[in-house]
């Protein structure tokens, strides 16, 4: 447990959070909504 002192003159560090998508940090527009995910079998010739 660190004294007052020690907290005035560092402080606390937020814990940084990580992202689970980076790849839409700067590319919001690329983000889709599926729907259903599913195999469809082959249709007969």
């Amino acid at each position: 447990m660190p004294t007052i002192n020690q907290l005035v003159r560092k402080g606390r560090q937020s814990e940084t959070t990580k992202s689970k998508s980076p790849a839409l940090q700067d590319c919001p527009q690329r983000r889709g909504v599926c729907t259903r995910v599913y195999t469809t079998t082959p249709k007969k010739p």
